[in-house]
């Protein structure tokens, strides 16, 4: 079970599929999965914390079977797009069937597309980071694959970083600033790295232009086999798919800060640092994002074998509810403040 437990992931793009096909209320398929019948069953179903042995880890790490897993969705969302935009472009929808055909891609390609592109932009292989930046494409937000690298971890849980949420920052107020901030913090550090190589900004060299380059082409590519009418749904998958990367940035670190030492820098990034859930249905929907500490502390461990750790601190339900809770401030807030001021308690006292 351990193994094949990830297989329920493709009910995400099933429940998708279902959407399209059978519009009308069920328009929103994948909606009605992650944000109504998974936060549901994660209120009843069991915590699950164990970590594997050594032993275990090292099997799951030479098997090639959890990296096809996340292989396998890069046909599969760019199947589903196509079958999203081909309905929308040659079959009369409703308004309520237009709406739910955004959002359930638009979560299709925030959960699969970007989180998924988040797992393989951290491998090292070429193959592996092309497939990265292909899945953040459909949400025009390649900026991500070098903001997120080389930016978020360097400055996680500290104010220089825009995907840090602040603490009584609404995740409204956090989107416009994470949005932005992330697509400048990627100019600048690809103009930095250009620097230091010797490449001019306004080369071929510079991924950025590249990004900007590919994500016009796909827009265009849209246009001209569905219409120009399309775009503008594909625009809209795009925004509500980064929204939702956004709102997950904003659990997972919020109101957690790194201490600024006396020599100038910041501690380094421990598991207090990111908020976790062990939730299983999360943890299995997600490929382990959700136990965000560990992928802090080291971030080319393989999603299959991050482990769980008693020192950090708890979301007080799983990934999806608490995604729905950020957004309603007045409960977020008397949720997470409480659970903030006893975790700066608990590391005060040790």
């Amino acid at each position: 079970m351990n193994s094949s437990k990830y297989l329920l992931a493709y009910l995400g793009p099933l429940s998708a599929v279902a959407g399209l096909y059978f519009g009308g209320a069920w328009s929103f398929g994948f909606v009605y999965l992650a944000f109504g019948i998974l936060p549901l069953l994660e209120l009843v179903l069991p915590i699950d914390s164990e970590n594997f042995g050594k032993e275990e880890e090292n099997k799951k790490i030479a098997s090639r079977y959890f990296d096809f897993l996340l292989y396998a969705h890069l046909p599969i969302l760019y199947s589903i797009l196509f079958y999203a935009f081909y309905k929308y472009a040659f079959t009369p929808l409703t308004t309520l069937e237009v709406t739910g055909l955004i959002f359930n891609i638009g979560v299709l390609v925030g959960s699969f597309g970007i989180n998924i592109g988040h797992e393989l932009g951290h491998r090292g292989t070429r193959y592996e980071q092309f497939f990265a930046k292909a899945l953040l494409l459909p949400a025009l937000y390649q900026h991500f694959f070098i903001e997120h690298n080389l930016g978020h971890h360097k400055n996680v849980a500290t104010d220089a970083d825009p995907a840090s949420a602040r603490l009584s920052e609404t995740v409204y107020a956090f989107w416009w600033r994470s949005v932005i901030e992330s697509y400048k913090s990627a100019w600048h550090i690809e103009k930095a790295k250009l620097k230091r190589s010797g490449y001019k900004t306004w080369s071929r060299h510079n991924m950025m232009l590249r990004f900007q380059i590919y994500q016009i082409l796909y827009l265009i590519v849209i246009g001209f086999y569905f219409g120009a009418a399309t775009i503008w749904i594909a625009v809209a998958v795009a925004v509500v798919g980064f929204l939702l990367l956004e709102t997950v940035n904003y659990i997972e670190h919020y109101g957690l800060r790194r201490a600024l030492l006396t020599n100038g820098r910041y501690e380094p990034v421990l598991p207090k640092h990111s908020w976790n859930s062990d939730h299983a249905l999360g943890r299995i929907f997600l490929y382990e994002l959700t136990r965000h500490s560990d992928h802090h502390f080291k971030a080319t461990l393989k999603y299959q074998i991050l482990r769980h750790f008693d020192d950090s601190p708890q979301l007080p339900f799983g990934y999806p509810m608490s995604m729905l809770m950020a957004l309603v401030p007045p409960i977020w807030f008397g949720l997470m403040h409480q659970r903030i001021r006893e975790t700066d308690q608990k590391f005060k006292a040790l």
